[in-house]
């Protein structure tokens, strides 16, 4: 018949001891770590085959040390595989929360009647663990707080038990291996992803400020066309009031020596009339042609410069433009990669008021 270590508190007055705290009893007891670990008596054999399965001997310590058998040590393993193990030996040396009473108080805690505890019982879930390290690492993984001392003896795992115990942890850790492995394939994945983005954005952002900056220039350009032409039409100017009042001048030093009164002299010679110059066209109908497209038909102001009009074609078809070749003669090319050519209005390429271009 199985016995049961009895409560102390019913004891006689003379051999009872202060009953046992709870977790939430304690106060600040702490789970002291030892220097040296013995593993004379259990742990030596199930420490060997977990460093043989490739665990780190320091990890291994550790788990027997709070488990106290092979099972709870791969439980152990199992449930904090995912921790630094200097964390852990941190924890260890720094101490934890007990879980009832101090290791010296159980070990103290024997029955007057000789019987020694042979194993301790968890009383929310009634599982036997076979030492005090075990019940802290059981209270510490299920939060539970209620121990007693048991009689009972934790039946050591068989070799098959052992195995199956084995194979149920390297199955385990394969399958985590396999979603590791899969998380960081699809991590990859979407760190290439934003890499190409944002290789992408930079490119369109490029391609903008080269725009603006082209676009920047033909106008800078366009300016200096209006303020030289200016510039012209006022020396021109000039010339011709110069040439007038000196004409004026030759005009009337000739009447006087003629005799003719000074108003028949300042009359000027009617100049003959100049010959039509070419009509203005404001417009450009362009006809651009496209390898293996149809030709698009647009019209654009004649002050349109080159770069504007690939612009628009290029935003209408999606394509890079990069030269005009007119077709009627002489052909000509035009690269608007150059500042020259593509800072040139429709006007001063001789496109009005209608010609056809073929894109490349």
């Amino acid at each position: 018949m199985q016995r049961v270590w009895p409560n102390p508190c019913y004891l006689s007055p003379i051999l009872r001891k202060p009953p046992p705290k709870t977790l939430t009893q304690s106060k600040s007891r702490k789970l002291r770590v030892k220097d040296q670990v013995n593993f004379d008596n259990m742990g030596q054999t199930d420490r060997d085959v977990l460093i043989e399965m490739g665990f780190d001997p320091r990890r291994v310590d550790l788990a027997l040390k709070y488990s106290g058998g092979l099972q709870d040590a791969i439980t152990w393993l199992g449930s904090h595989e995912d921790t630094q193990i200097d964390d852990l030996e941190k924890e260890s040396s720094t101490g934890a929360p007990v879980a009832s009473t101090s290791k010296a108080d159980a070990e103290g805690s024997k029955t007057t009647a000789g019987i020694e505890a042979k194993s301790y019982k968890c009383n929310d879930c009634g599982k036997l663990l076979r030492n005090w390290d075990a019940v802290q690492f059981h209270a510490e993984r299920t939060e539970h707080q209620n121990f007693d001392e048991s009689v009972e003896e934790v039946k050591p795992l068989t070799e098959d038990e052992k195995n199956a115990k084995l194979q149920e942890l390297k199955q385990r850790l394969a399958e985590k291996r396999i979603v590791q492995a899969a998380e960081s394939v699809a991590e990859a994945k979407r760190n290439e992803a934003i890499r190409r983005k944002k290789d992408q954005d930079s490119e369109k952002i490029k391609e903008e400020l080269r725009k603006k900056e082209q676009l920047k220039d033909i106008e800078r350009r366009k300016q200096e066309k209006i303020d030289d032409a200016k510039a012209k039409a006022k020396i021109k100017a000039e010339i011709a009031a110069t040439q007038q009042a000196r004409r004026e001048a030759a005009a009337k030093a000739k009447a006087e020596r003629e005799g003719i009164s000074a108003a028949q002299a300042s009359i000027p010679e009617v100049p003959s009339a100049p010959s039509a110059s070419k009509a203005a066209h404001a417009e450009a109908r362009l006809r651009f042609q496209i390898s293996g497209r149809p030709p698009i038909t647009k019209t654009f102001p004649a002050e349109t410069s080159l770069f504007e009009v690939a612009s628009s074609v290029a935003q209408e078809t999606g394509i890079t433009i990069s030269i005009f070749t007119t077709t009627f003669p002489p052909r000509k090319t035009y690269r608007l990669d150059e500042p020259l050519d593509s800072s040139l209005t429709l006007k001063e390429a001789n496109l009005t008021p209608s010609a056809s271009l073929l894109v490349g």
